[in-house]
C-alpha cells in the first residue's frame, strides 16, 4: 500500500528540513546544540504541520541515539514507566541517553508528567515534547523547569513554495502524473502554514482529477476541497478550522453559529480546556472593555471545566459561548497594546521621568528621583494632572475608546479629569 504523500516527503536530514530557520538554520540555537552532539531536554511548541515530529526524529538520527516515541492521546502512566524501564536497561550498552519523544505532551495528565520527572532529572532519557498548546498552561512546573521551550512558526509562503516544488519534482508517485501548476494562491491559503495540509491537498487534487494533466489552480483547489472537505485533514487538524469558525461566530455576535460549532467540537471529542481557553482569549480580545464581565465569566468557565467533567461541562461551555456571542464587542484593548508595542519598537528605551522614579535611598532623592510627584489621593477627586509618559511621547494617544455604552462611560469619566484629552 502506497504511503500518503506527506509521509513520503518527510525529510530525513536537516538539509531537507523546511522552515524554522530561527531554530535550525546555520548558527541558530538548536542547530548549535545538535552540531555539538550535546542535547538537553526541550519542548517544541507550535501549530500543527510545522515539523515538530520530523525534527525530533531527524535529531535522533543525526546524533545516532535510540528513539522512543509515545503519543499522549493513547499512552498511560504504565506505558511511560515501561518505556523508561526499557530505556534504562538499554542504556547499559551505549553511552548516549535515548531520546523520548512525546507527541501532544499537553494532553498528559499531571501523574503522567510526574512519571517522567525522575528519568529526565537522572539523564535516563532526553525528553523532546511536542505541543500545540502553551506549555506554561499544560506542562507541570517541575518538568517545564527542566526543559527549554522552542517556538516553531507556521510555514511562510516561501517555505510552502519550496515544499511544493520538491513534491512535484521528487516524489515518485507524483512524477507518474503530468501536473500543471498554474496558480498557488488558494493552495497556500488553505494550507495555512501547515506542511501536512499542503501535501494532503496536493494528493487530494491528484485523486479529484483522475485524468492527466492534473491542473493546480485556485478553482481546482477550492472545488476539490469542497467535494471532500475532510480529506485534506487526515490527521485531525480540522479542529483548528472549527475553533476558528467558533471564535469568529462569537466575534460576529451569532450565538446560534457559536453553539453549532461548539457542538461540533463536543461531539468530536475536543478537549474542553482547549475550548474554554479560546473563549478566555476571545473575551479579552474581541469583547474587552465593551463588557468586562465577559472576561470574568470566561475565566469562571475555565476554572469550572477543570472541576467538572462530561456531560455537565458542556452546559458551562455553551452558557459562556452564548454570553460572549451576545455581548457588545470592542477590540480597543488589543489595538492599544499593539499600538504601544509598535511605539516601543520605534522609540527604544526612553527614560522614565524623574518624578515617576522610585526613591528608596537618600542618594536617589538627592538625584531628584520622585521630586515633584503628585500623589493622586492628596487631590480632589483623587486626581492630579501631570505627565506620566516620557517627554518625547507625552502627547501620544494609545488607548482609543470605541463606541459602546461601557467605553463611553469610561471616556466621559476621563474627559472630566483630563480637560484636553479624550475628546
Amino acid at each position: 500500500m502506497t504511503k500518503p504523500l506527506a509521509e513520503r516527503m518527510r525529510p530525513l536530514t536537516l538539509e531537507d528540513y523546511v522552515g524554522q530557520k530561527h531554530l535550525v538554520g546555520q548558527g541558530a540555537i538548536l542547530r548549535k546544540m545538535i552540531d555539538s552532539g550535546s542535547l538537553s531536554s526541550f519542548i517544541l511548541w507550535g501549530p500543527p504541520g510545522v515539523g515538530k515530529t520530523t525534527l525530533a526524529s531527524i535529531i535522533a538520527y543525526k546524533l545516532e541515539c535510540p528513539f522512543y516515541s509515545l503519543s499522549a492521546v493513547n499512552a498511560g502512566v504504565k506505558d511511560v514507566r515501561e518505556l523508561i524501564e526499557t530505556a534504562k536497561n538499554n542504556r547499559l550498552f551505549q553511552q548516549k541517553p535515548p531520546i523520548l519523544f512525546i507527541d501532544e505532551i499537553h494532553r498528559f495528565s499531571k501523574s503522567q508528567q510526574d512519571s517522567l520527572l525522575a528519568a529526565v532529572e537522572q539523564g535516563i532519557v532526553t525528553l523532546i515534547g511536542a505541543t500545540t498548546e502553551n506549555p506554561s498552561f499544560e506542562v507541570i512546573t517541575p518538568l517545564l523547569s527542566r526543559c527549554q521551550v522552542y517556538v516553531l512558526k507556521a510555514l511562510e509562503e516561501q517555505d510552502l513554495q519550496e515544499l511544493l516544488d520538491r513534491a512535484l519534482s521528487k516524489d515518485t508517485e507524483l512524477k507518474k502524473r503530468k501536473i500543471l501548476l498554474n496558480e498557488s494562491g488558494h493552495l497556500f491559503r488553505f494550507a495555512g502554514g501547515d506542511a501536512r495540509k499542503l501535501l494532503n491537498i496536493i494528493e487530494l487534487l491528484t485523486q479529484y482529477q483522475s485524468e492527466d494533466p492534473v491542473i493546480i489552480d485556485n478553482e481546482k483547489v477550492t472545488a476539490s476541497i469542497q467535494a471532500n472537505p475532510m480529506a485534506y485533514d487526515k490527521n485531525g487538524e480540522i479542529h483548528y478550522d472549527i475553533i476558528s469558525a467558533f471564535i469568529k461566530s462569537i466575534r460576529g455576535s451569532d450565538p446560534d453559529a457559536a453553539v453549532y460549532w461548539l457542538a461540533r467540537m463536543v461531539e468530536g471529542g475536543e478537549d474542553p480546556k482547549f475550548i474554554a481557553r479560546r473563549m478566555l482569549i476571545s473575551a479579552s480580545e474581541d469583547i474587552g472593555l465593551a463588557n468586562p464581565n465577559a472576561l470574568l465569566l470566561a475565566n469562571a468557565c475555565f476554572d469550572a471545566i477543570h472541576k467538572i467533567g462530561w456531560p455537565e461541562g458542556r452546559i458551562i461551555l455553551v452558557e459562556t459561548a452564548v454570553y460572549l456571542a451576545s455581548s457588545p464587542k470592542s477590540n480597543s484593548a488589543y489595538l492599544a497594546i499593539e499600538k504601544a508595542s509598535s511605539l516601543v519598537r520605534q522609540t527604544g528605551n526612553l527614560s522614565v521621568p524623574l518624578h515617576l522614579r522610585n526613591a528608596p535611598t537618600q542618594l536617589m532623592k538627592d538625584l531628584d528621583y520622585g521630586k515633584n510627584y503628585k500623589y493622586s489621593h492628596d487631590y480632589q477627586n483623587n486626581f492630579a494632572e501631570q505627565d506620566y509618559l516620557p517627554p518625547e511621547i507625552k502627547d501620544k494617544s494609545l488607548w482609543l475608546p470605541q463606541q459602546n455604552t461601557a467605553e463611553n462611560k469610561l471616556k466621559e469619566f476621563l474627559k472630566g479629569l483630563w480637560k484636553n484629552r479624550f475628546k
